[in-house]
């Protein structure tokens, strides 16, 4: 890809990383609207180009990744970080003015953000296109609303999902006064300039307890549609209870664990609170809850 259509992609299609902390802020405050047009032609002046100036991963670089072995592991502290007072966030991939020539994505897994926001503040309206964006509230409250006319609310059991496809314009808020802590996570597309749609839904807790509770999916009914052939888990084990999932493409799929609270064994490693593992050439992944209220989200995507 060229340097300049992937800079586009980084605005378009990843704008909300290439908004700089002030404009954010900004946004939240007086629910400006960036068009694209409008970010294109302020670039230079208005974004902060961080992050995502940099070329995506060579297929050498996948390959030589590979032969080390079948698996990674990443450890919570070891993360990106980035605090602007109102907004608090881990990246578990490059994102903004976090960037690791290793962790640009984990096959269509581009971004797993670790975020809290403060009350009555949240991202004010921005421009994506092309991603599966998914949010896995974890505390408190978040309120969406976007350019197809949506405004709802989602809370802890709930997952809300949208596909940017040819572009959608969208806020997130947290309307209460205490923090809200939520997972956000973005899934590349498997089909281009789709329609945008949005959906969410209220799944509950007790779907989880002890259970592998499926949120996203290209084809269960009882999921949340994904325009990939990904599928999103959530789980909640009391200690020492045991599980195999088995993939629903295990030619083709790798799975991507990050454990929210706990400990979790995943095969031979052990993970603690906010340790990820990536595995890809396993049909199956077991898993062994090592202490209480063990809490995890357990992402298959294409590798």
């Amino acid at each position: 890809m060229r340097r300049k259509d992937f800079l586009q992609k980084a605005i378009f299609g990843l704008g909300l990383a290439t908004l700089s902390p002030t404009l954010l802020a900004k946004t939240a405050e007086n629910d400006e609207t960036f068009l694209p047009d409008t970010a294109a032609k302020n670039i230079n002046n208005d974004f902060e180009q961080v992050g995502f100036e940099h070329l995506p991963a060579t297929k050498n670089d996948i390959i030589m990744n590979k032969t080390m072995g079948n698996f990674l592991i990443h450890k919570a502290d070891s993360r990106g970080a980035a605090d602007h007072g109102w907004l608090k966030a881990r990246h578990s991939f490059s994102f903004a003015s976090y960037y690791n020539r290793e962790r640009l994505h984990f096959g269509a897994l581009r971004v797993l953000n670790d975020d809290e926001i403060a009350g009555q503040r949240g991202f004010g309206t921005h421009p994506h296109q092309n991603m599966e964006i998914i949010t896995i509230p974890l505390e408190g409250a978040l309120a969406h609303k976007d350019s197809m006319g949506n405004g709802e609310t989602v809370y802890k059991g709930d997952v809300q999902i949208m596909s940017a496809g040819t572009g959608v314009q969208h806020s997130e808020m947290n309307p209460e006064t205490g923090w809200t802590k939520l997972l956000q996570i973005w899934i590349l597309p498997d089909k281009q300039n789709i329609a945008p749609r949005y959906d969410q839904k209220t799944f509950g807790l007790a779907g989880r307890k002890n259970k592998l509770q499926l949120v996203v999916s290209p084809k269960h009914k009882e999921a949340m549609w994904i325009n990939q052939d990904a599928y999103i888990s959530l789980g909640h084990f009391e200690k020492g209870l045991e599980k195999t999932y088995d993939l629903y493409t295990p030619t083709r799929n790798g799975v991507y664990l990050f454990v929210i609270s706990g400990s979790l064994q995943v095969g031979d490693q052990v993970l603690e609170r906010r340790d990820a593992i990536g595995l890809w050439d396993w049909p199956a992944v077991e898993l062994k809850a090592l202490a209480a209220d063990t809490e995890f989200v357990l992402l298959e995507v294409p590798m």
